[in-house]
């Protein structure tokens, strides 16, 4: 019985192995998908900031230049 069981964990051994490397390349690419997610995420509220303060600072532009050609 232990000569089996020796002969089962070297069997499983080489599998255990790549398992663990296999999750742990998961969990890197895991964390590149949310630092993507979080660098969109970002980038679209910058964008939507940018075209809103735009609009503002255009309007205020606009009202200036009417005020001097009055």
């Amino acid at each position: 019985m232990e000569a089996s069981a020796q002969v089962l964990r070297g069997l499983i051994g080489p599998f255990h192995f790549l398992a663990h490397r296999m999750h742990l390349h998961e969990e890197r690419g895991q964390g590149l998908v949310e630092y993507g997610l979080i660098v969109s995420l970002i980038a679209i509220v910058v964008i939507v900031v940018v075209q809103v303060v735009g609009h503002q600072v255009n309007n205020v532009f606009s009202n200036v230049s009417n005020g001097l050609s009055t």
